[in-house]
């Protein structure tokens, strides 16, 4: 078997997909997670005003919504965390999503001020943090107050983590790819955007372009920039189209890197470690 094989295999891509069937799939994914596990009431996931984030939203409101109708309870609850970083430069596209999306709950945290303190003490310490490790110091901020809020609610963290962001290991470890489930895994970017389509979601939030918007003197970075290579090209990889060499050498060569990302901390009786 190819490493393509592989990897198509490890992320469950399909090649061609029902969009209709997908969002069903993922709506009764966390319909089965919730009443598995009946000390679980509520859904809490953070909303960026992009593709993923969107989309994700969208699902855990359907979920909730089924939910309360089929059971009468009135605990299960949505909560649509939005956490920016002082200001964020595109908020108009937060609340379209969170207009689309018409969650239970909106709360908001501001993470500028946690952020900050944390990089003071570090530089107490004797720490100074680079730009990029401030990024990801603002990712795992995020994470941690969507952990506390969960905490508070009988919640679980939502994540949006999906095939073409797994490929590369496209997120932060224990910030953004620190979550409890995932339900669009297994999608590529554009089949995201089909299941949007078919949402009736506004065309801007999905055709916009993706960044993770860490970096404050890259802001608003595009990820094709910052991965060297395009999500049409990682698309197409993953549904095991031919693409040429050097695209396919960089997006393997990122799952390769990543791999440690898409892992539980390694013990001695993991084997990866041995490599």
């Amino acid at each position: 078997m190819s490493l393509q094989q592989t990897i198509i295999q490890a992320l469950g891509v399909k090649p061609e997909i029902d969009s209709a069937q997908e969002i069903r799939l993922s709506v009764n994914f966390l319909k089965s997670y919730l009443t598995t596990y009946p000390f679980i009431k509520s859904l809490v996931l953070g909303i960026s005003g992009g593709q993923d984030s969107t989309l994700t939203g969208k699902l855990c409101q359907i979920a909730i919504s089924e939910l309360r109708a089929e059971t009468g309870d009135t605990g299960y609850q949505f909560f649509a965390i939005r956490l920016p970083f002082g200001i964020q430069a595109d908020e108009s596209d937060c609340q379209d999503a969170i207009n689309f999306i018409q969650p239970d709950n909106v709360l908001t945290v501001n993470i500028k001020a946690a952020v900050l303190a944390s990089e003071q003490a570090l530089r107490d310490a004797g720490i100074e943090l680079s730009d990029f490790a401030r990024g990801n110091e603002k990712a795992r901020e995020r994470m941690k107050a969507q952990y506390s809020i969960a905490s508070m609610k009988q919640g679980v963290v939502v994540g949006t983590d999906h095939a073409a962001e797994a490929i590369t290991g496209f997120y932060t470890k224990y910030g953004d790819g620190g979550t409890d489930i995932n339900p669009i895994f297994r999608l590529n970017k554009r089949q995201g955007k089909t299941l949007l389509k078919t949402l009736l979601c506004p065309e801007h939030l999905y055709l916009k372009t993706p960044t993770a918007d860490l970096e404050d003197d890259r802001p608003s970075l595009p990820d094709e920039v910052a991965l060297g290579v395009t999500y049409q090209q990682i698309d197409d990889y993953l549904e095991g189209k031919q693409l040429d060499a050097a695209s396919q050498k960089t997006i393997e060569n990122w799952y390769l890197k990543t791999e440690h990302k898409r892992r539980l901390p390694i013990t001695v009786f993991d084997d990866f470690w041995k490599k």
